[in-house]
Parts: structure tokens; sequence; C-alpha cells
């Protein structure tokens, strides 16, 4: 391995990028290359779910082109690179019969989305909406189309019942949950925003799954499993990601719900490490944005010398209906005590207090949210 060996950053997306930032806010020279297999336009993910409420295209979510990125930030960049394989004893990666060199591997390529087999002809007619590239696709596919349905009542699923239906189309979400965005909300705080949701004209199948999808004409028809049926244009499939770790564990890395990292996100393997929706750190899949930053920051001062474990602060979750703004800091899965929830129409005040009163949760919808701030100074932080 050459001493002048560069940091490779595998994936251009909000972590592969935000690290490269937090790189040179420390270090204006050291050799930085980005793998990407897209074309690495840097774009905002969060953004995906606000389109159709804003009106804009993919190209309008386009923040900067791949080699604009490289110029402002003083880096090589491989587009449209397909990764094969990761030496570790060599430090290198294999880009088909190419071998490129690393001092230090970031594998920050994020998370696939959740697919289900379902039976029919019209798998022509789904669509995940997990990058800029999907969003494109999607947008094209809706062409003249009116009605949506979505395969999920998870955060993104709401977010993006929610957007479409600020757009002017017809939406029906489908799940198998008997509330939105369970594991996140408690019921009382999950029940405002379905019934906002409700309140705008989305309609909701609850306790049910898609069993089939058909061909209707241009559009299709959903088969469910408590026997209803109903037409659609086009179906958003938001049912969940799972991180990427097919790679990591090629190569030998250690994998669980993702590809193991420690507090200072090392992998098990030498100068590896992992950032990201790909990244369990700590026994934590994270797939939001606060954490994320907390790590970028944490990594570059540890590829620069200096170790640093990531250490995460209270961050609550801020979803992204704006029928029913909502602010969520879910307990720990392990957490013994209850909820004390109020309730005024849309806005609830939902507080988790474990059996001697100390706080260890909360959701805040409508009105309460402006409470969001002095709620989360209560609550002790999660450290990875």
């Amino acid at each position: 391995m050459s001493i002048q060996a560069p940091i490779v950053i595998v994936g251009t997306g909000l972590s592969g990028y935000s690290l490269v930032r937090e790189l040179r806010k420390q270090d204006k020279k050291v050799p930085v290359v980005l793998v990407t297999a897209d074309d690495g336009t840097s774009y905002s993910k969060p953004m995906l779910s606000t389109g159709f409420t804003k009106g804009k295209t993919a190209g309008d979510l386009a923040q900067a082109t791949a080699s604009a990125m490289a110029e402002q930030l003083d880096f090589d960049i491989r587009t449209h690179a397909v990764l094969t394989g990761i030496d570790t004893a060599a430090h290198e990666l294999r880009i088909g019969e190419e071998r490129l060199a690393y001092s230090k591997l970031v594998l920050a390529w994020g998370a696939d989305v959740v697919k289900l087999d379902i039976p029919g002809d019209a798998q022509g007619r789904f669509f995940s909406i997990n990058d800029l590239a999907d969003y494109r696709t999607f947008r094209e596919a809706l062409g003249g189309c009116r009605r949506v349905a979505v395969m999920g009542a998870g955060l993104i699923g709401c977010e993006f019942a929610n957007d479409l239906r600020s757009g002017g189309y017809e939406v029906a979400v489908i799940a198998p949950s008997d509330n939105v965005m369970p594991g996140l909300l408690p019921a009382v705080a999950a029940d405002a925003v379905r019934d906002a949701l409700t309140e705008i004209g989305v309609e909701f199948h609850l306790n049910t799954v898609v069993d089939r999808v058909d061909r209707n004409g241009e559009g299709v028809m959903l088969h469910l499993a408590n026997g209803d049926s109903l037409t659609a244009d086009v179906v958003i499939s938001a049912v969940g990601l799972k991180p990427r770790t097919e790679l990591a564990q090629a190569a030998g890395l250690d994998v669980n719900h993702g590809i193991c990292v420690n507090r200072s996100l090392e992998t098990s393997a030498p100068d590896v490490y992992a950032l990201g929706d790909c990244a369990e750190v700590d026994g934590h899949v994270l797939l939001y944005v606060l954490p994320l930053m907390a790590c970028a920051r944490a990594l570059a001062k540890t590829l620069l010398g200096t170790p640093s474990e990531v250490s995460y602060g209270v961050m609550p979750v801020m979803v992204k209906t704006p029928c029913c703004p909502t602010t969520a800091y879910p307990p720990p899965v392990s957490a013994v005590g209850e909820w004390e929830c109020q309730r005024d129409g849309q806005n609830v005040r939902a507080v988790f207090r474990d059996t001697e009163g100390q706080i260890l949760g909360f959701a805040v919808t409508g009105d309460y949210v402006l409470e969001k701030q002095a709620l989360a100074k209560q609550v002790p932080p999660l450290h990875a």
C-alpha cells in the first residue's frame, strides 16, 4: 500500500458529501476520492418527500453536479463505478478489473428499499423513492395520473401521502399496522396524524396488506388481504429500508442489521469505516439526518488522526406532515413506564415517564410542537 493512497469514500449521498465537507473544514489538502454507482449529483434526500407540495422536478431538487462538488471541495470522483469487491488485506477496492488503493476506506453507500414479492402482472407500475433518480423516474411515470396507492404507513409513507395530496393527487395508504408510524408514535399521537391526513383526503386501509396487483387498463387493481380492492394509476412501496451489507460481508466484515461499527465508526477490518444508513453503530441503525451528521463530524476527526467517538445527543425526529406537524423522540424499546397524554383535536402532548418519573421520550403534534425543544432538554441523550 502506498503511503500516498487517498481516503476513499464509497457513496455520494448525504453521508459521503457531508463527510467530505467535514474533512475539508480541517484539512484542505488530504487526498480524497469518492466512488459512486450513480452520477454523483448532490441533493437533499429529505426534500424528496416535499417535492410535490413545492412543485419541484428532480432537476429542481438537484443542488450541484458531481464535477461541481469535486471542484468546490477539491476531491477526485468516480461516477457510474460499480464496486465489485473489497480487499481489506491489500487496502484496495475492486471496480471491475481495476484496483483502487486506499489509506482509509469509508463505506457510505446507504440502504436499499425493502422489496415485496407481490403476485400479479403490474410490477411495472410499482415505484420506490430512495434517491433522486428514483424520484425522477416516478415523476415521469406519473404523467397525467391522478391516483396513487402508497404501501406503508411509516414515516416515509405518511410524508409521501401528505406531499402527494398537497400536490393534488388522490392518495390511498395500505399498511398491516393498526395505525400510522408504529414504533415512532404512541397511539394518541398516531391518531392525530392519521385523522389530519384523513381530513385532507388521504384514504387509509389499515390492518391489511396487498395480496395481488393486476393491470387495470393503464393503471392497476390492488387486491387486499381483507377482501377489499381498489384502483390506482401507480403504486409507491414505502415499506422500509435495508442497509446494504452484501459486499461488506463478502469482504469478511462483521454485519448484523447493518455493517457493524463501534462508536469510532470502525468496522472489524483495519482502516475500514462505515457511515450513514448502511452502518450499525454500536447496535443502533438510525436512518435519520441528525445521527448521520454527528457521525460525519466525529469520523472526519478520526480519519485525520484524532480518534473521536460519536456521541449522540438528544435528536428528535421531525416528521414532514404539514397537515399535522409532528416531532417524536421514542423511549428506548426496553424502557419500563407509561405515557402521559393530552389531546385537543390535532394537538397532542405525549410524555413517556419511567417508574421514577424521569422523562425518557415524547411525541408532540400540532400546536404542541412548539414544546419540542423544552422537552428535548429533559430527556437523556442516546449514546450509540
